[in-house]
C-alpha cells in the first residue's frame, strides 16, 4: 500500500488548514489543502484520497451559526460524495469547526439525510462567551481510529457554540448505547465536573462524537 492521502478542506474563514495539513504530514500522510469549490467543480477529486479533514476556524465568518453555511454547503453539493467514502471506508475528520460542520450536516453522529428532523446540535456555551482554555478529554470508546484507547489527553479549545445538545433523553441514551460519544470534558483525574471542566454546558459532558463506523 503506497502513502495515505489526505485533504485538507478550505473556504472562507478557514484559518487552521496550513497547521491542520503539517500535523497529517508529521503522521506520516500525503496531505494537500483543497478549496471546497474544486471538489464541489469535481467530485471525483476525492476518489484520490482515503482521509478528508475539515479544519477549524471560522468558515464563513459562522455569520448564520457555527459551521452552518459550510455545512449546507455540503449538504447540496457534496453530501452523497462524503456519503460514499465513507461508506467505501475511507475516513473523515472535523476539528473544532469542522467538528461543528459535521454535526450540523447530519453526518454525525447517524448519517442522517433527513436534515429536518435534527436529534443533535452543537449551539451557544452556557456562559454566554467565548472559551479559550485547555481542558481534559477522555476517551468514551476504542472504536474510533483517530483515538488511543484509554489515553486522557489534555489540549486547548477556542469557541463561543461548542455545547452539544440533543432533541431528547432518548437520543442522548442513544449517543452513549450506541457507542457515538468519542470524548468527555473531564478533570485531570477523569471526572466529570461542572464549569470550567465542562466549558460549554454540553450535555452529559460531551466533547466529541463520532459515527456508526
Amino acid at each position: 500500500m503506497g502513502q495515505v492521502k489526505a485533504v485538507v478542506l478550505r473556504a472562507a474563514g478557514i484559518n487552521c488548514d496550513m497547521e491542520t495539513e503539517y500535523a497529517l504530514v508529521l503522521a506520516g500522510a500525503k496531505a494537500q489543502r483543497m478549496h471546497i469549490n474544486r471538489i464541489i467543480e469535481d467530485k471525483n477529486l476525492l476518489d484520490e484520497f482515503q482521509i478528508i479533514v475539515f479544519p477549524g476556524g471560522f468558515s464563513y465568518g459562522d455569520d448564520v451559526a457555527a459551521g452552518k453555511i459550510l455545512a449546507n454547503q455540503i449538504i447540496h453539493h457534496l453530501y452523497e460524495p462524503i456519503q460514499k467514502f465513507i461508506e467505501d471506508g475511507k475516513l473523515v475528520l472535523g476539528i473544532c469547526n469542522g467538528y461543528q460542520v459535521l454535526v450540523k450536516t447530519g453526518i454525525l453522529p447517524v448519517n442522517n439525510s433527513d436534515k429536518s428532523q435534527e436529534e443533535v446540535t452543537i449551539t451557544y456555551n452556557d456562559s454566554g462567551k467565548f472559551e479559550d482554555r485547555w481542558v481534559y478529554l477522555a476517551p468514551q470508546t476504542d472504536k474510533c481510529i483517530f483515538m488511543e484507547p484509554g489515553r486522557q489527553i489534555y489540549l486547548p479549545v477556542a469557541h463561543a457554540e461548542g455545547k452539544v445538545v440533543t432533541k431528547d433523553d432518548a437520543t442522548l441514551y442513544k449517543l452513549k448505547s450506541e457507542g457515538h460519544v468519542a470524548f468527555k470534558y473531564v478533570d485531570e483525574n477523569g471526572k466529570e465536573g461542572d464549569y470550567p471542566i465542562n466549558p460549554n454546558g454540553s450535555i452529559d459532558s460531551i466533547a466529541s462524537l463520532t459515527d456508526t463506523t
